[in-house]
């Protein structure tokens, strides 16, 4: 994956939480402590299968997790100095970060114009170790999330190390771009209504078809990455290699809820804990996004199927 080294970037999409030093990986949220170092988004399904953590702000949100303060500080300086083109995504992992993120928005919002609607953008937070949301408190054991109270998203840029290092995911700058399309899939089904479509848990459930469609919109955007074109008239991305694709999918089946029972729930799987969708699933639906291009093929409502 790389990036239009003369494309301009938009740091005003990512708001930094990560301390007053204006900083890069390693700084601190002004409420104590830091990451706790274990797989986010393992976590966030251990909780939400086993033990309930719900990030409807109406029912108290994610605060049962703990650990978190609150006045957290915002200092974009250090991303919006190092941040301006391509080039810097192609050097800086944060500046790479704000250009997937850049190229995320601008093709929902080109595609909501197309079919005559207004897309409204969503900033990404950063953090580290916690963040006070709309929808309660979180700590980084929740995984990159969205929040509909907030219409943001968050995450703390510590969760792609430790998918790869404890969990065995490839990594790689398009995984990352996965799971931040993914959480800006969410964002969308935030602006269409279909978020309050996403109840329940089981194999069919509200909750499964919402994650797979949220996988497949982030394929539809990956079809369209490198044609897309900012506000500065050029695609920030400018190539996507079969191994990229690869690398997205192997992070999606190693995030399905069977792996993540079988691998650290005892070895069972509980088809009616189900809340994002199977491996083969979440693969199946990015892929369909992929290779069609188009948010239509993404019903998972409607289908009969989910595979």
């Amino acid at each position: 994956m790389r990036f239009d080294e003369g494309a301009g970037l938009d740091t005003s999409e990512v708001e930094d939480l990560r301390g007053g030093g204006g900083g890069g990986i390693g700084g601190r949220v002004a409420l104590g402590g830091g990451g706790l170092g274990v797989v986010g988004l393992v976590i966030y399904f251990l909780f939400s299968q086993f033990g309930g953590v719900s990030l409807n702000p109406s029912s108290g949100g994610i605060g049962s997790l703990g650990g978190v303060g609150s006045g957290q500080q915002m200092d974009n300086t250090s991303l919006s100095q190092e941040c301006k083109t391509g080039a810097d995504a192609n050097r800086n992992h944060d500046c790479a970060i704000v250009a997937i993120i850049n190229s995320i928005q601008d093709y929902w919002g080109q595609e909501f114009q197309r079919s005559g609607s207004t897309y409204r953008k969503a900033v990404t937070n950063f953090f580290n170790g916690g963040v006070n949301t709309a929808c309660g408190n979180a700590t980084s054991d929740v995984g990159p999330f969205y929040c509909p109270g907030d219409s943001e998203v968050y995450i703390d840029l510590g969760f792609f190390n430790e998918l790869r290092t404890r969990f065995g995911a490839q990594g790689g700058p398009f995984a990352e771009a996965y799971v931040l399309a993914h959480e800006y899939g969410h964002h969308v089904q935030n602006l269409t209504g279909v978020s309050k479509k996403g109840t329940g848990s089981g194999p069919t459930s509200g909750s499964v078809r919402l994650e797979l469609q949220a996988d497949c919109y982030a394929g539809v955007w990956a079809n369209h990455a490198t044609t897309t074109p900012t506000e500065s008239g050029r695609p920030l991305i400018s190539e996507i290699s079969q191994e990229d694709v690869n690398s997205a999918l192997d992070t999606a089946s190693r995030i399905g809820d069977d792996y993540i029972q079988s691998k650290l729930g005892g070895g069972r799987v509980d088809e009616s804990k189900f809340s994002h969708g199977t491996s083969a699933q979440r693969k199946k639906w990015f892929t369909t996004g992929f290779q069609t291009g188009e948010p239509a093929r993404c019903d998972t409502f409607a289908a009969k199927s989910l595979g």
